[in-house]
C-alpha cells in the first residue's frame, strides 16, 4: 500500500518541524545565547577568506553598534550581541519569535589574524568583520639557492 501525502511533506518532517517550533517558543532563550534547538534564534555567520584578509558575516536587524561586542582571542573570533526586549504597555502579543537577550557566537578562525587590525563595520543590518591575516599567516615566496 502506498501512502500519499496531501501536503507533499513527509508527516514525520512535519511534526519535526512543530516540535522545533514549540519547543524553541516555550522555552525561548536562555542567558548566555543558547537555546534548546540548536541553531535556533542564533544569527547565521559566513566565514571565508580572500587574499590578505579572513572575512565574518552576522546578522544582526535591528542591532545598534553599541549593541555589538566583537573579538579576538588567540584563534577565535568572539561576536556578542545585545536585543533589548522591549515592553509595551496595552499590547497583546499574538505571535512572537524575535528573540531578545544575549547571545554569543564564538567562530574560529582558519589563519592567524592581525587582532590590532580588526574591523567591523554594520550595515544593512549585517556585521562585516574584516581580519587581515597575520604575517605569518600570508604565503611568501621562498627564494631557492644553488650550491
Amino acid at each position: 500500500m502506498r501512502y500519499r501525502h496531501l501536503s507533499g511533506r513527509h508527516p514525520l518532517n512535519q511534526l519535526r518541524d512543530e516540535m522545533d517550533r514549540l519547543l524553541s517558543g516555550f522555552f525561548g532563550w536562555f542567558p548566555g545565547g543558547t537555546s534548546v534547538v540548536a541553531g535556533r534564534g542564533q544569527p547565521g555567520v559566513n566565514l571565508w577568506e580572500s587574499g590578505d584578509a579572513v572575512f565574518a558575516e552576522l546578522e544582526v536587524p535591528g542591532i545598534k553598534s553599541d549593541q555589538i561586542d566583537v573579538s579576538v582571542v588567540g584563534d577565535e573570533l568572539s561576536l556578542a550581541v545585545r536585543r533589548e526586549d522591549v515592553e509595551q504597555e496595552g499590547v497583546t502579543y499574538h505571535r512572537r519569535e524575535r528573540g531578545v537577550g544575549s547571545f554569543t557566537r564564538v567562530v574560529r578562525l582558519p589563519v592567524e589574524v592581525d587582532a590590532d587590525k580588526v574591523q567591523a563595520e554594520p550595515r544593512s543590518g549585517v556585521l562585516t568583520v574584516t581580519l587581515p591575516k597575520a604575517e605569518s599567516a600570508k604565503p611568501r615566496k621562498i627564494e631557492v639557492t644553488s650550491a
